[in-house]
């Protein structure tokens, strides 16, 4: 029998006591007696982090420097697909870094750069890597794999824009085009097209569109500020959230062997700061939407999601913890100390703890400390520390 559409489930300060003493119990403290790493981070690994004017290139195993590259004062970070490079996305679009991950190369930010007016979100799906240009709704597309074949850029199709907005676009496996409806006075929706250009589905019922996810079958999400809406097979479908009318998704975090969405979500559009007390569950195999809310003192930003082994989430909240959820039930089952407790941010941008994922390890930013940190999300050990000279905020891995 199918849950209801939306709804909202609360997880009490009982389970969260519960989650800790787990953790504390099952695994011995990071470098105290016993302590032994039961996984190792992805061979040939390589993590970048984003400082103020610049970009350090980390081992993936033992954290340390590889390379202190020179960049503008902010820059974001997305990996490219294939395992090797960064898009960094600078003053005249989307630099290409490369971290020498999978190899013994020392690391480089190129001179090579995809051309974008207010270079935004990066997606990768299909062999396909797709850009997006907030500033004329562009989509650049090109082979994930030709990145590496050359030292040149690979053959790219420019798909142009509409009216410029903050958007997203995304490639499926039989050229399907998907991307955001927008203009300078808000965001309203989504259009799919097919691989010859011919308008296939359309909805104007998601305002505040923004961020996506591909799912098990193919299946893609879309945020919106009263729901998501759901592609699948040619068809678009609403689903709403339970606070209205104001009940927002904006970063989807997905598996592409689950069907199941962890999100961000945030029901008061006139709260102060950039901290989120609840997430959201989207089952997109059984049309359901749920909120869940989280223990008292569990907060993170969009910067603290994750999925990770067996298609769990991780939550890394402003109590120092990565909190595992299995995002089938809902339920917190364990909470792994990581960092100390740490505040929200000012303003979006400023530095605060973030987590990314490969394989089985989560790589943790720590700016209070100026640290970088490897956890086992199989046993919550901190297997590697790096102690950095600058200020850690934006991070992207390249698996190798």
């Amino acid at each position: 029998m199918h849950l209801p559409t939306a709804r909202r489930i609360g997880l009490t300060a009982l389970a969260l006591g519960a989650a800790v003493t787990l953790a504390a119990c099952s695994t011995p403290a990071a470098g105290g007696p016993g302590a032994a790493p039961s996984s190792t981070p992805e061979a040939g690994a390589r993590v970048a982090v984003a400082y103020e004017g610049g970009i350090l290139v980390l081992d993936g195993g033992t954290l340390e420097t590889v390379a202190d590259l020179t960049s503008e004062e902010f820059t974001r970070l997305n990996p490219a697909g294939d395992g090797r490079h960064v898009m960094v996305t600078m003053s005249e679009g989307f630099q290409v870094l490369d971290t020498g991950a999978g190899s013994t190369d020392q690391a480089e930010l190129t001179d090579l750069v995809f051309a974008a007016d207010k270079p935004g979100h990066v997606v990768r799906h299909a062999g396909k890597t797709i850009l997006y240009a907030d500033g004329t709704s562009d989509t650049t597309v090109f082979d994930t794999a030709e990145l590496a074949a050359s030292d040149a850029l690979p053959e790219v199709e420019t798909i142009a824009g509409v009216e410029a907005h903050h958007g997203v676009s995304l490639v499926l496996e039989d050229g399907t085009f998907l991307t955001t409806v927008g203009n300078a006075d808000g965001r309203t929706g989504i259009i799919a097209k097919d691989a010859s250009g011919v308008t296939v589905a359309e909805s104007a019922d998601c305002p505040g569109v923004h961020g996506e996810g591909t799912v098990a079958d193919e299946v893609v999400v879309f945020g919106c500020e009263d729901g998501a809406l759901i592609y699948r097979d040619g068809e678009i479908t609403k689903l709403t959230a339970p606070d209205q009318p104001y009940g927002r998704m904006g970063n989807a975090f997905v598996t592409e062997a689950s069907p199941i969405v962890l999100g961000d979500y945030k029901n008061d559009p006139d709260a102060e700061g950039y901290l989120l007390q609840a997430v959201t569950l989207i089952d997109t195999a059984a049309g359901t939407y749920e909120v869940i809310d989280l223990p008292a003192g569990v907060e993170y930003t969009f910067r603290d999601l994750a999925r990770g082994p067996a298609d769990m989430a991780y939550v890394l909240a402003t109590d120092g913890s990565i909190h595992v959820m299995d995002p089938a039930t809902g339920e917190i089952t364990d909470a792994f100390p990581v960092v100390e407790p740490w505040d929200g941010p000012a303003e979006w941008q400023d530095a605060h703890p973030a987590i990314v994922v490969a394989g089985d390890i989560a790589y943790v930013t720590e700016p209070a400390a100026n640290a970088v940190h490897a956890v086992d999300l199989t046993t919550g050990e901190v297997v590697a520390t790096g102690e950095l000279e600058v200020t850690p905020n934006e991070i992207a891995v390249a698996a190798g």
